[in-house]
């Protein structure tokens, strides 16, 4: 078991200890975990590496867990068939710790064949080392290489084994699932969200800080505005700190626990140095592993391709990303937004604790090409814009009604899109005003006819008025009309969700 005393069953399959075992290579540097995959590599302008997979995003429809389906022979035969594979061909295995907090921290074990350390490479660079040679909490066993698509997760065990695929994504998304999962059984909630600490001046220009977390599916912006420095006063003391980009736990006290404590997961399409400074530094510096991105011979990158896919990747370092703190974890939640891309809705609207557990509910997304690539545009909803809940969907909502009632926290839906038939696009600059000046607390709210929204009849530093529903949605009131009796029939098919979460639709 791991050094901060988990209760995690250990992983209790045949596979070769990794420290003993002839075929296994345990712990490699990062230097030779390039090597091994030096034939597979293109390597950039900026002297990282790059590199093309098979596979150029995960599998959801080929993924199994033995918690919400009925696990068969055939599906462990599938675990079977992983472990008999790291027994008998050349492997590497690697550990890492995820997470920091005293209480949900992990340690895991990555087995992938050598010619794939590639995968490890980058999966290597998302989670801090470890020392010792200790028993871990979660293994992944990864088989590109295998005539079969299919991931099986055994969540009580941590064990998951990925066939057929030799996308980065699904290793690092088989311990973050598994994080979440545990996180409930601890009285939390598992959070497909970026969290970051604000530090700010109040009125008499005393220090406070607030606590912000995003959820949304990728390419909703969550990253973006996770790692933003919300164009603060800096010299009056203030500054915007990201703490995580992807996955994190609610604790029951309030504190937002980390998972990823050295690198990022991040998109690259249409990455600009002009918009996302920081984000451009961090990615076109040599430590940056670059998946899925049009490089040519002779290295150079371009962002704005989709050549091989809309959902090119880059693994990047926490240090090289100037808006990254030293911490991972936030000591208190006070904000959390729900990221949308819901033409109907206003760049902004307040939600009571009811209304938000609804808002967690529906998931109110764009499909994107991390998750279905043949679907990316399309309207989608995924509960908690999570598609790693392992367990009760229903459950999770009344978890975190409960959660953000008992914490006092304040809940707001973010349109990051655009409103009507893309007649008003809400951009970067109006998204990171009303994020700033809900932290300052400096926007004031009304009840909005035309929606029945809680919605801002100011913000500091941007003209609110130009946003109205009324005056960019064709027909609005038949549409919203409409889009509550969908959200009503798709609450209703959760047994397990509480009648006054179903009752709050917004």
């Amino acid at each position: 078991m791991s050094d901060p005393g988990q209760s995690v069953q250990t992983p209790t399959t045949a596979l070769p200890n990794p420290v003993e075992a002839d075929n296994i290579i345990y712990n490699p540097s990062l230097d030779q975990l390039r090597e091994f995959s030096r034939e597979l590599e293109t390597t950039t302008e900026f002297g990282s590496p790059s590199y093309v997979s098979d596979q150029r995003s995960r599998n959801a429809d080929r993924t199994k867990n033995a918690v919400d389906e009925a696990f068969g022979p055939s599906d462990y035969a599938h675990v079977e068939d992983a472990t008999e594979y790291a027994r008998e061909h050349e492997m590497v295995c690697v550990d890492r710790r995820m997470g920091r907090h005293a209480e949900h921290s992990y340690r895991c074990r990555l087995y992938v064949p050598k010619r794939y350390g590639r995968i490890a490479l980058g999966w290597a660079k998302l989670f801090e080392p470890v020392e010792g040679e200790a028993e871990p909490d979660f293994v992944t066993v990864q088989v590109p290489d295998w005539d079969e698509i299919a991931i099986r997760v055994l969540p009580e065990e941590g064990v998951t084994a990925v066939l057929g695929s030799d996308y980065t994504g699904e290793a690092k998304k088989s311990f973050l699932r598994l994080f979440m999962f545990h996180a409930k059984r601890k009285g939390g909630l598992g959070l497909h969200a970026g969290s970051k600490r604000v530090a700010l001046r109040d009125a008499d220009g005393e220090p406070r800080n607030v606590g912000q977390a995003f959820l949304g599916l990728s390419a909703t912006g969550k990253s973006t505005l996770t790692a933003h420095g919300l164009w603060l006063d800096e010299d009056a003391g203030e500054e915007a700190t990201m703490l995580q980009d992807d996955v994190c736990a609610l604790l029951p006290d309030g504190t937002v626990a980390g998972s990823e404590g050295n690198g990022l997961f991040v998109k690259t399409i249409g990455l600009d140095a002009e918009e996302q400074p920081a984000m451009y530094d961090a990615v076109t510096h040599e430590s940056a592993v670059i998946e899925n991105v049009d490089v040519t011979d002779d290295g150079t990158v371009d962002f704005d391709s989709d050549r091989y896919t809309s959902n090119g990747r880059a693994i990047i370092l926490r240090d090289r990303l100037s808006s990254a703190g030293d911490d991972i974890d936030l000591g208190g939640i006070d904000q959390v937004f729900f990221i949308t891309r819901n033409p109907t809705m206003p760049p902004v609207a307040k939600l009571s604790a009811e209304e938000a557990a609804a808002a967690f509910m529906l998931g109110e997304s764009i499909q994107t090409s991390a998750g279905d690539p043949s679907k990316a545009g399309e309207s989608i909803r995924v509960v908690g814009t999570n598609p790693f809940i392992v367990g009760s969907k229903g459950e999770e909502g009344n978890r975190f009604r409960d959660l953000i009632d008992d914490l006092g926290v304040d809940c707001f839906v973010l349109n990051t899109g655009h409103l009507g038939d893309e007649s008003k696009d809400i951009g970067v600059q109006e998204s990171v005003t009303i994020l700033r000046e809900i932290a300052r607390g400096t926007v004031e709210w009304t009840d909005d006819e035309a929606t029945g929204l809680t919605v801002p009849s100011s913000v500091p530093g941007m003209n609110v008025e130009e946003f109205a529903v009324a005056d960019h949605v064709t027909d609005h009131e038949r549409r919203l009309s409409e889009l509550r009796t969908e959200r009503r029939v798709h609450l209703d098919t959760f047994d397990d969700l509480d009648s006054d979460i179903k009752d709050a639709v917004y």
